[in-house]
């Protein structure tokens, strides 16, 4: 995809159609609606989305309403209006792995800066940093990416009273560690009916990869999860007894091994790459493969720890290439639809607003990238790669 992804929603005297939610996709998406009214002003919230300039704010978005009473009824259906927002991003999921038949889910936390600390789940996040830390989930292939589900991070003071209450945030809600919350959002898409399960990718700082990868493993999910150099590893001697079984780092266990590096094209070029058997103790039952690639040179390689049961060195570098393609999009398509925008202190009104804001992130990636649907979206097109 080109860099100038946000030309066919703003530029004026585009040669380009401007990007538009087809009806006939807004009636599969919004089905779970329960009143044709409520279905009317989604796919109103969401021409908002895709057709007024700026930041995406409930002021701007309620242009697309009728009345004088605009920006309360839109305030009411995003932050009061009690329509659930999983059954959207369920049909969501459906759709793209028609449109899009996705590689991979890629998890990719993200922090979203905000002014002060009063939008929803707002906390310091660096020296003079204000943000949200949200979890998407995107199906992911080589052209494009869509997120299709979100986790937003609560800290503790917004599970207690008067902000709980205020935010009208659920019982059910907790304050968990970014890890538990990027296994949460995993947990959460795992399940979706008529969505075939596929590996997770997980690029991510501040989580313990080897753990998570580990806990991964014992729920049987098939995951790529990069890890730092200095993740402690061991070598499974089931597989190469010849080598010793001391714990080292995974940047040791990669330099030590130079016999079993190889050249490979994952589609973007030759690049030198091994694939190592280790263990750890989070997963001692799995068999898993520590996955280096050597791009610029003999030092500081890319690391991945996988549970693929001995696949393509190929498709195995093929999926770490798909966390680049979400951060790009990202940037590119969901940043122009206002999925950082929503500055309420409403826990459901976030939700509602990047759920619909994820609609229209495809909405441009299929208008962008010329994607034609079929008359049955909800057939099983999805091809992992592992």
């Amino acid at each position: 995809m080109n860099g100038n992804v946000s030309s066919p929603l703003h530029a004026a005297g585009s040669a380009l159609p401007r990007p538009a939610l087809d009806p006939e996709l807004g009636r599969r998406l919004f089905g779970s609606l329960q009143r044709a009214e409520q279905r009317r002003k989604a796919e109103q919230y969401v021409r908002g989305l895709l057709e007024q300039p700026g930041r995406k704010t409930l002021r701007n978005i309620a242009r697309q309403f009728d009345g004088n009473a605009a920006q309360q009824n839109v305030h009411h259906f995003i932050s009061a209006s009690p329509w659930d927002w999983m059954p959207v991003r369920h049909a969501l999921a459906r759709h793209v792995q028609h449109a899009l038949v996705p590689e991979a889910w890629v998890v990719r936390p993200t922090v979203i800066p905000k002014v002060g600390p009063h939008s929803i789940g707002v906390d310091p996040q660096g020296p003079n940093l204000y943000g949200q830390q949200a979890v998407g989930v995107w199906m992911a292939a080589s052209q494009y990416a869509v997120p299709v589900d979100w986790r937003l991070r609560l800290s503790g003071r917004w599970l207690e009273d008067p902000l709980r209450e205020r935010a009208n945030i659920p019982s059910d809600a907790t304050s968990g560690t970014l890890e538990e919350c990027v296994r949460e959002a995993v947990a959460g898409v795992e399940g979706i009916e008529g969505v075939l399960g596929g590996p997770v990718v997980i690029d991510a700082e501040e989580i313990d990869g080897p753990a998570l990868a580990g806990r991964l493993a014992s729920r049987g999910t098939r995951f790529l999860v990069r890890v730092p150099a200095d993740a402690p590893l061991r070598l499974n001697r089931a597989k190469l007894p010849r080598f010793g079984d001391r714990d080292r780092t995974a940047a040791e266990l990669a330099a030590s091994l130079p016999r079993l590096r190889r050249r490979v094209n994952p589609g973007d070029g030759p690049t030198t790459a091994a694939a190592i058997p280790v263990t750890h103790p989070e997963a001692r039952r799995q068999g898993l493969l520590l996955v280096g690639e050597w791009r610029d040179g003999p030092a500081d390689p890319s690391l991945w720890l996988t549970n693929a049961d001995a696949p393509a060195l190929s498709s195995l570098l093929r999926l770490t290439r798909l966390p680049a393609v979400v951060a790009r999009d990202f940037t590119t398509i969901s940043a122009n639809v206002g999925v950082t925008d929503f500055a309420g202190r409403s826990f459901p009104g976030w939700h509602r607003h990047v759920t619909l804001a994820s609609v229209a992130h495809h909405v441009v990636a299929m208008h962008t990238h010329s994607v034609v649907g079929s008359s049955e979206p909800d057939s099983p097109d999805y091809r992992p790669v592992i």
